[in-house]
Order: C-alpha cells, then structure tokens, then sequence
C-alpha cells in the first residue's frame, strides 16, 4: 500500500473539532478585518478633502500657496462647486475643525451604539445580527463615496452617513468575541487572541491601501469598495457562520446531564470534562472553559458548578447592572477609554499628520501610516505572550503604556528630522500603543465574560465585551476631535494630549 502523501498526511494530523476552531478563527478574523477595512478611508481621504489652496498670483504669473510652502502645481479647470482647497464644504479654513465632526460623529454613535449592542447581542442570534450589521455597515460606507459621483457637497449629508454608519459597526465586535470565546478556552487566550485581534492592523493597512489606491484620482471610490468588500462579508458570514462548537457536534462541548439534578430550578454545568478515553492524558487547555452540552462522558465531581436556573428556559442573559459587578469591568473599561483614545487619534489623524509633516501627497502618506499597524501587529501579538506567561494581564497592560508615554514624545520630537526617523517611530509607536488596547479589548474581556463570579454563565461575555469597547469608544470619539481641536495650535499639542491620556491610562 503507497504512502500517503505529505500534505494529505498533514490534514489528518488535525483532529475534526482542530479544524472547525481553525476554520472559526480565520473567518471571524476576516470578518473584524473587514469593518476595519472600511473604518480607514476617512482618514486617507482627508489629505483629498482639503488639500493646499492655491491662488494665481498675477503681479507675477505664478502659483503661491496660501497654507502650506509653495509648489509648482499646474491650474486645472475646477468644477463650480470645487475649489483648489479641495472638496466642499472641506475647503475653508475651519477643515480640521469640520473633518475633527465627521470623526466625532462616527465614533460618538459607535460608543453610544456598543452599550446597546451588546444587550440586543445577547438575545438574538450571533450569525442573522453580524450579517445585518455587515450588510448595513457596507451599504452606507459606499453611501459617504457617493457623494462624489453625485457631487453632494453638504456638510450633514456626510455627518448623517457616519452616524448611522457607527451605529450599525457596533453589531461586530460583541458578535465576534463572543463566537471566538465560545470556541476558545483560556489555556493560551492571550497568545491565541494577541494573534487574533491583528485583524485590526491588517484591516487598518489593506484600507489604506485601498482607499489610497483611488484617493487622487476618484475619491469616491476609496469608500465604495470597502463598502462592496464589507457588504460581501456579510454574505460569508451569513453562509458559514457557526456560533458554538455545540451547532457542529464537536467533542468538546459534550454535556452530560446527570438524572434528578435538573429540577427546572438548578441546572448542571460543565466547565471543564475530561472524556474516558483521555481520561490519563492532559486535556487541551483551549479546551478547558467551554461551556458544553448534549453528549455523553464521565463527569468528576471538580468539573460541575450548579447554576440559578430559570424554569429550564436556559440561561438568562446578564443585566446591563451586573456585568458591571463583575470584578474589573470598570477598571479596565476606564483604562481603555484612555488607550483607545490614543490609539483613534493615530487612526484618524496620522496620515494628514505625515502630510503635514513630511509633505508628502495623501497617497504616500496613506501608504507610509500602514507602519503604524504592522507595529500594531507585533504588539499585540508581544503583549499576548507576555501576558500568558506572567498570567498578569494588568501588569502587562501598565508596562507597556509607561513605555508608550516617552515614545509618543520622542515621536513627535524626531518624526520632523526626515522619513527614516518617521518610519522607525511609526513601528516602534504602533506596538507600544496597540498592545494594551488590542489585549484589554480581546483576552481580558474574554476573561471578564466569563469571570468565575458568573458560574459558568455564558450570556455575559456580549454584555462585558460591549460595555469595555462601548467605554473604549467614548475615548476613542474624543481623541480625534481634539486632535482636530489642538492641531491647528500645533501638532505638539495634540502630542502632549495623546501623553496625557497615556498617563491616566497608567494611573487607572
């Protein structure tokens, strides 16, 4: 009999319940990429919204530039609605403070929008609201790039679009944690969600390469198809979506019911099952918290808490009041606030400020704050491993935000003597500042979700996800708008605002 060939060899070295967590990690990681995808034309776009004016000087004949250092720039004939500042109502000398809105209203909407989400998540199916969430979310994405090709120039027209935008963003974040969490033990989480959570860098990136690829010759299209990716994830989601291990029969969510011990009043649950065939083998530790049920094994006393039940209804989801009760909710979501602040700003302002900076044109700039996320990559990444292996996850949080503070400095100090001293800091600054963030926002609220105060009750971990990122997403709204605030007094100030926030993120 021939030997199987190495690769066929591979894939059965997997067992079936490996693949279905493999499967679930790559599209709930390409589902997340994909609304940060769509988050990111904005801020490659500002560069083209105004760009610097210029006026015909005609006591000499040629082109002197009225904010920004002069440049040889050939006239071209401008539709009447379009100026050479850029794109009404983008083109008078209050942009920064207009463009500061557009940002302000979008993450307003989606800090106001994650408190609720993460309740109405809780009640309704993870795969129909994900999937509504991602269809709307595309749709109105490519509703903001519209108003290129139909010449809208109204300010609320483009603040309505990000509103409602934000609000129907606020569906993905509960709904993927919480599928991840339900696949994912706590044995490796913060490596495991350190790797994860990338999906917010790589979305970052592809979106400003994206938007970037389209922003000087139709900016349009820098919106429209993040939107069209976003709207066909949707569809995938829709397609291939399975919520718990339990909907595949995998073996890791068996259940065994003892007899007489679930009287409508109490319930039995497994937090932990070692199978009688493994029974002298170390179980998998991403195996070790699922909750389980419907199957067969033997149960050791160790592995079964007794929940309040609910007249056999299932379990009830948790009150908005009592996630909040769990031990650590408001410490972190008040030091997320501060780190997320800073990690926006980046987000939404980093490449007018390389624009500014460097002079570069809005696609270079778009392109070259790309570093900014591969920093972010490693960071998480880094904070993850760190965490696993000290088992302190606060710890590894306050260490690297009192790195970020002199960085951050140190940033604002050299990014001016040139792009090489840029690049490095963008990489340098990306890990510090997206590793506490990416780590509180994936593992510890995972953690948080399923706190040993819940006994097991898996109705929380939407709920606490929403309420940490909801309060994360406060700071993240008002980052940028007081970057667009304090930037036109002097970009060292938004820098010394950014520290600020680091600081109280430390203190907290």
């Amino acid at each position: 009999m021939a030997q199987l060939p190495a690769g066929i060899r591979f894939i059965i070295s997997f067992s079936r319940d490996q693949w279905y967590r493999a499967f679930i990690f790559i599209l709930t990681f390409l589902l997340y990429a994909s609304f940060h995808l769509s988050r990111k034309p904005i801020s490659i776009v500002k560069g083209e919204l105004h760009k610097y004016c210029t006026a015909w000087d005609e006591a000499d004949g040629r082109f002197s530039s009225q904010s920004a250092k002069s440049g040889s720039i050939a006239p071209r004939q401008l539709p009447d609605n379009e100026t050479d500042c850029g794109w009404a109502p983008f083109d008078k000398n209050n942009y920064q403070q207009l463009l500061g809105a557009l940002d302000y209203s979008f993450l307003c909407a989606y800090a106001v929008g994650m408190y609720l989400s993460g309740i109405i998540g809780e009640r309704l199916p993870i795969r129909y609201y994900l999937t509504f969430g991602m269809l709307a979310s595309g749709a109105f994405t490519a509703l903001f790039g519209l108003g290129y090709f139909y010449n809208i120039h109204s300010f609320g027209f483009y603040v309505v679009t990000q509103v409602i935008n934000g609000l129907v963003q606020t569906t993905g974040w509960p709904s993927v944690v919480t599928c991840l969490g339900n696949w994912f033990g706590k044995g490796r989480r913060g490596l495991i969600m350190g790797v994860w959570n990338s999906h917010t860098s790589v979305g970052n990136i592809l979106g400003s390469l994206i938007a970037g690829y389209w922003v000087s010759t139709c900016w349009g299209l820098s919106f429209v198809v993040p939107g069209a990716i976003v709207a066909a994830m949707g569809i995938v989601c829709f397609l291939f979506l399975i919520e718990h291990p339990k909907d595949v029969r995998c073996s890791s969510t068996l259940l065994t019911h003892s007899k007489g011990s679930e009287n409508g009043t109490n319930r039995l649950r497994l937090q932990k099952q070692i199978l009688k065939t493994e029974k002298n083998r170390p179980l998998d530790p991403e195996m070790q918290c699922l909750l389980l049920s419907d199957g067969k094994g033997s149960i050791h006393p160790n592995h079964v808490v007794i929940l309040p039940g609910d007249s056999g209804s299932g379990t009830a989801a948790i009150s908005f009041t009592g996630a909040l009760k769990i031990p650590g909710v408001i410490e972190f979501s008040l030091c997320l606030l501060f780190a997320k602040l800073v990690s926006y700003t980046f987000l939404f302002w980093l490449p007018l400020y390389i624009t500014n900076v460097d002079h570069l044109d809005a696609k270079k700039a778009g392109e070259l704050s790309t570093l900014f996320d591969v920093g972010g990559i490693f960071g998480g990444i880094l904070a993850g491993v760190i965490s696993d292996r000290l088992e302190k996850r606060a710890s590894t949080c306050g260490l690297m935000l009192l790195l970020a503070a002199p960085t951050l400095y140190i940033f604002s100090t050299i990014s001016k003597m040139g792009l090489e001293a840029t690049i490095a800091m963008l990489l340098l600054s990306g890990a510090l500042v997206s590793g506490p963030y990416a780590l509180i926002t994936t593992a510890v609220s995972a953690d948080l979700g399923t706190h040993k105060s819940l006994k097991g009750n898996a109705h929380a971990l939407s709920t606490v996800t929403a309420i940490i990122d909801g309060t994360g997403s406060v700071g993240a709204a008002l980052g940028p708008l007081l970057a667009g605030l304090l930037s036109p007094s002097g970009w060292s100030n938004v820098f010394y605002m950014l520290m600020f926030a680091d600081a109280c993120a430390l203190l907290i």
